[in-house]
């Protein structure tokens, strides 16, 4: 089976309570919740990515757009070699987009979860897909209280037909629907990448992660983080925004 994904705060000092299972119904709702809450019905935002390895960092900025549960659009604005290059998320279709040689390529669903411009994001992760709503048996496995607070642990499984890559994900969100923590299990149950959201402040008139930082199980002194410089919920957004031709033109 193939299997395809998707996307901490760093809590001290919390007492973990066991917490008997909940029924498949509430784990969906949460994850319902928090995928609406920190996608909105239309977003827009200007990030910072910054791929650190042990030999080199690597600074972008990236513009981009959402739409509903499934559409997406993001440019790089710099460094200058860079700028131009573009990805489209159109329901379950993807293409990206090279202004250097005016290439525009489908990206098959095995590219989906290959690396982003070098990155330890997918193409799947940056694109925030509903395959982690749509895809997934969502069971609370653990609850606890932070800052008075309700803080969910999440265990989601792939279903059986589902066209993921991940054998299984576990998942640490807020009862407001912030999401803090996002693992990513081969098929054999081994942990292969691992994304914590952290700096919760507020954003685009709500409580929002500033940075994500994805790396992988086991390094150390390789990872990639996302830091939100701008952000904006529920904008209003031009039509057929989400378009090959606004994927050619750098359309705003």
């Amino acid at each position: 089976m193939k299997r395809q994904a998707t996307g901490i705060l760093v809590l001290l000092s919390l007492i973990l309570a066991p917490f008997p299972a909940l029924a498949d119904e509430d784990g969906a709702a949460i994850v319902n919740k928090a995928f609406e809450y920190m996608r909105g019905e239309t977003s827009k935002s200007v990030v910072e990515m910054t791929i650190q390895r042990p030999d080199f960092t690597r600074t972008m900025v990236i513009k981009g757009w959402t739409k509903g549960k499934s559409d997406a659009l993001f440019f790089i604005e710099s460094p200058p070699k860079d700028a131009g290059n573009g990805t489209l998320k159109k329901g379950r279709d993807m293409w990206t987009y090279n202004p250097k040689v005016n290439r525009t390529i489908k990206l098959p669903p095995s590219m989906m979860s290959q690396a982003w411009m070098g990155s330890d994001f997918s193409n799947d992760d940056l694109s925030k897909t509903d395959s982690l709503v749509e895809d997934y048996d969502h069971t609370v496995t653990a609850e606890k209280e932070v800052d008075g607070m309700k803080v969910y642990e999440l265990t989601s499984i792939p279903h059986e037909e589902a066209a993921v890559v991940w054998g299984k994900l576990e998942l640490t969100i807020r009862e407001d629907g912030v999401l803090l923590r996002e693992a990513f299990f081969d098929e054999d149950g081994l942990l292969v990448k691992e994304m914590t959201n952290s700096e919760v402040a507020e954003l685009g008139g709500r409580l929002f992660p500033k940075v994500w930082t994805m790396k992988k199980a086991g390094e150390t002194d390789r990872f990639t983080q996302l830091t939100y410089k701008e952000l904006a919920f529920d904008v209003k957004l031009p039509p057929n925004l989400f378009s090959l031709s606004s994927l050619k033109t750098k359309r705003r």
